[in-house]
């Protein structure tokens, strides 16, 4: 006979009763209440409870389809009936309300960031100086291992086009100029000392990939000695009209800031030398020790209200950098968003902060990770240089009104329920015993991975932990700062 004593018993009959009535709820169905300050959900998508990374929104003709990354793992896909390893998920959300399932795109086998096609793109060949100007294009990254070009014009019957840079050691956060068609590939090509450096290819003719050049850090590139900088995150360019390249480095640590001219980028001496590397750079700003560049967002050519009256400094340049928080219960430093003065390029300093107040949620201890991880990198008229939204893991999607760099206020809020397919975010291994977790290390947990927006002016959130997509707007006092206006032509 085993015996077991009534705490425990409690304990087991509760989380008993608890999956019982998760199971009987059904995919979707919520098993905690979501959290709201003006912002609404409009409609959902559970994704096929894939633990999910970046969307991007298209406009394809009068539809408009969401391309969602997803990190590694494996489930199964009810349109085919079979077991697919995570890739991506392409939804048509032209009824916000009722989100449509079109097709599952597999990666590549591998659990989390192992595995997966969490980093997506799109450009119409309307766009693209040398495509077919009836199609679609999506570019992903397949795990570690290689860049893809899809052929997505009818999207639920995309078609691999062609494959970039196989053999590789690290892929993530990709930006592709969709006027001209470069495309800034963070990459790991086996010859570099980092597994995310950049990789810069002319994809203006999808089908016929042009390499340009490798680009990255002093201190990254073959043969160099001494320490390895930080390796690169991700970047976005402004493209031939402004002339720059924003490259972000590091997630939680060691960060940076670069700026780099685009032509010399381009145009410069493709060696990877010191000399070469460092050409095309304007600026470079270290964060501190505990902090890094997730994300690195243009705001430039704003009017600061509070200068109007000025004689100088009236209309500024600014980059947002989101941190990207790592460890559950807090057990590193708060990452956070810094808005970073940019006007004078060769002298950036930071004028301003934020970060969810924790007593507000008591977050450390709800579970999975607290902290931001990345913001919208929609330009869309609707929003921009008016209001940002920053994913916050377990405090959900975070809405600032930005008009006013210097003092970012925050306006809106939303964190969805959990529902039966949610999981506990894993431990990595290489953690284990490392550092003083908890129970709350163990508990369930909302973690809001990527926002995106559209030209509508519907927010798309994404979560880490198999919670599927919430599409949102904003409501009350929050929606009059956005431009309805320019969404609606």
């Amino acid at each position: 006979m085993i015996r077991i004593g009534f705490k425990r018993f409690s304990w087991l009959l509760s989380l008993t009763t608890m999956s019982v009535a998760a199971m009987a709820a059904g995919p979707g169905a919520e098993t905690s209440k979501p959290e709201s300050r003006n912002m609404k959900l409009v409609g959902y998508s559970d994704l096929q409870a894939r633990t999910a990374y970046q969307p991007t929104i298209q406009k394809q003709g009068n539809r408009w389809i969401a391309y969602i990354g997803h990190h590694g793992d494996k489930k199964l896909n009810p349109l085919t009936g079979k077991l697919e390893d995570n890739g991506t998920s392409i939804i048509d959300v032209t009824d916000p309300k009722h989100p449509k399932y079109l097709s599952h795109l597999p990666g590549e086998e591998g659990k989390a960031e192992q595995g997966g096609a969490q980093m997506v793109r799109v450009c119409s060949g309307a766009d693209l100086p040398k495509a077919d100007k009836g199609k679609f294009y999506m570019l992903r990254v397949f795990g570690n291992q290689a860049h893809e070009i899809w052929d997505v014009s009818e999207p639920a019957k995309p078609s691999l086009l062609t494959t970039i840079g196989k053999g590789l050691k690290g892929t993530h956060k990709n930006f592709w100029e969709c006027d001209t068609g470069i495309a800034y590939l963070v990459s790991g090509n086996p010859q570099w000392r980092t597994n995310r450096m950049t990789q810069i290819y002319d994809l203006s003719n999808p089908a016929k990939p042009v390499f340009i050049r490798d680009f990255g850090l002093v201190g990254q590139q073959p043969g160099a000695g001494g320490d390895v900088p930080m390796s690169l995150h991700g970047a976005i360019s402004t493209g031939p009209k402004g002339n720059r390249v924003f490259f972000g480095y590091g997630t939680n640590t060691e960060g940076a800031l670069q700026i780099v001219d685009r032509e010399k980028l381009l145009n410069g001496a493709k060696d990877p030398t010191p000399e070469n590397l460092l050409a095309p750079q304007i600026a470079r700003l270290d964060l501190p020790p505990m902090h890094g560049a997730h994300t690195v967002f243009p705001m430039l050519d704003m009017d600061v209200p509070e200068f109007e009256k000025n004689l100088l400094g009236r209309k500024r340049d600014f980059i947002v950098v989101t941190d990207e928080a790592i460890q559950k219960e807090c057990l590193e430093g708060r990452q956070m968003v810094w808005f970073i003065d940019i006007s004078t390029e060769k002298k950036p300093f930071g004028v301003s902060s934020w970060t969810v107040p924790e007593k507000s949620g008591n977050f450390c201890s709800r579970g999975g990770r607290f902290g931001s991880h990345s913001s919208n990198e929609s330009t869309a008229p609707v929003f921009h240089k008016k209001i940002m939204f920053f994913s916050h893991f377990n405090a959900g999607v975070r809405a600032l009104d930005v008009r006013d760099p210097f003092t970012p206020k925050e306006i809106a809020y939303y964190i969805p329920g959990m529902n039966a397919e949610t999981v506990v975010l894993d431990t990595p291994a290489s953690m284990l015993g490392k550092l003083p977790y908890t129970a709350a290390a163990t508990k369930r947990a909302i973690q809001t991975n990527n926002v995106e927006v559209d030209e509508r002016g519907y927010i798309y959130i994404v979560d880490r932990a198999n919670t599927g997509m919430h599409i949102l707007e904003l409501t009350g006092p929050a929606r009059k700062i956005a431009d309805w206006k320019a969404a609606a032509k």
